[in-house]
């Protein structure tokens, strides 16, 4: 069991699709409508129509949760050198309120929808019917089966932003900016995977000689994802809201952020101490890099109140050798090696 922002909303457990989001209700059957409510109904968090969209794509709920761990588990990667390091004092969620965590978690939704329509997972979609892409060798064949991103990008757009498009703030208060800068940080996680995704090939003829070509759309590694959000966040452009209650620049002297771009409000806290209420855990007792100038570096990451060195055994494979056929054995060595701890 773990509780998952989505869309800032707290879900525990797991988490929904269709080829229409505005889908006649009728058109389900009654027994699936009434079958989801109790589940539904146990999910704390969910807004009104996030209820609704659960109500009728139960089915879809595994694959969101597995979406949102996936953004979760990319999320602690991109941050793991970094003071915040995706993680918060509020055991509710591991998520802090960050313009990556908003895009990372749209993203992974819209990555593991997408894939579960290839694979047959959902009710509603099956693999992509994207159009062939023009430049393609006129000898190849367009299909296989794809990652219906076009499903995967609208249904997470339609569940993820209904808790923001939901409430209701006076204009041009600091509430609504911040309800327009977490829709535009949801938009830019969904367009870095649809920009990201790209054609597979797979070929077919005698002997491999690949004189026939089968192609299809894919989603790319969710690493890529990871990265190309992480340069976005590293690059996040300051906004604030301007006299007809619409995000603008801070600094006009810079390129406007594109859809594609982080945006954030309020700067982000130094996370050096323990804080609930920023989600920070501090760093106290984090491991830091005594030789390292960066981020990850004692001198940093302790916020200038020292560390303390400790020895400690670290065990890894060695003289690792490769047996016919098919198999690699290793033997386990020790080592002692120092380790840096903040205070």
């Amino acid at each position: 069991v773990i509780s998952l922002y989505i869309g800032m909303a707290v879900i525990t457990y797991s988490i929904v699709e269709s080829q229409s989001l505005a889908m006649n209700p009728l058109l389900i059957p009654e027994a699936y409508i009434i079958g989801g409510q109790p589940l539904c109904s146990q999910l704390a968090g969910l807004s009104k129509g996030q209820k609704k969209l659960c109500q009728l794509y139960q089915d879809h709920m595994q694959f969101i949760g597995e979406g949102a761990k996936t953004g979760i588990r990319e999320c602690q990667y991109q941050f793991r050198n970094r003071r915040w390091n995706c993680s918060t004092v509020d055991n509710s969620s591991v998520f802090g309120r960050t313009a990556f965590t908003y895009a990372i978690s749209a993203a992974g939704v819209v990555n593991a929808v997408s894939r579960a329509c290839r694979e047959g997972e959902l009710s509603s979609c099956g693999c992509s019917r994207a159009a062939r892409p023009k430049d393609l060798p006129r000898d190849w064949l367009w299909g296989g089966c794809g990652d219906n991103l076009n499903y995967g990008y609208r249904f997470s757009k339609e569940f993820v932003d209904a808790r923001e498009r939901e409430k209701t703030f006076t204009k041009g208060s600091m509430e609504s900016a911040r309800l327009l800068m977490n829709l535009h940080n949801n938009e830019a996680g969904r367009r870095i995977v649809s920009d990201l995704a790209h054609v597979s090939c797979k070929c077919h003829g005698v002997s491999g000689s690949c004189s026939l070509k089968t192609c299809w759309l894919q989603l790319a590694d969710f690493r890529k994802v990871g990265d190309a959000l992480k340069e976005k966040y590293d690059s996040a452009a300051a906004m604030r809201l301007n006299s007809r209650g619409k995000l603008v620049q801070v600094h006009s002297k810079f390129n406007s952020p594109t859809s594609n771009d982080l945006v954030y409000i309020d700067p982000s806290p130094d996370y050096c101490a323990e804080n609930k209420t920023t989600g920070s855990l501090g760093t106290q007792g984090r491991l830091c890099n005594k030789t390292s100038e960066g981020m990850d570096g004692c001198a940093l990451m302790c916020c200038g109140r020292g560390y303390d060195q400790y020895k400690t055994q670290l065990v890894e494979r060695c003289h690792c050798k490769f047996h016919w056929c098919c198999y690699v054995k290793c033997k386990h060595c020790s080592r002692t090696v120092d380790q840096f701890v903040c205070k």
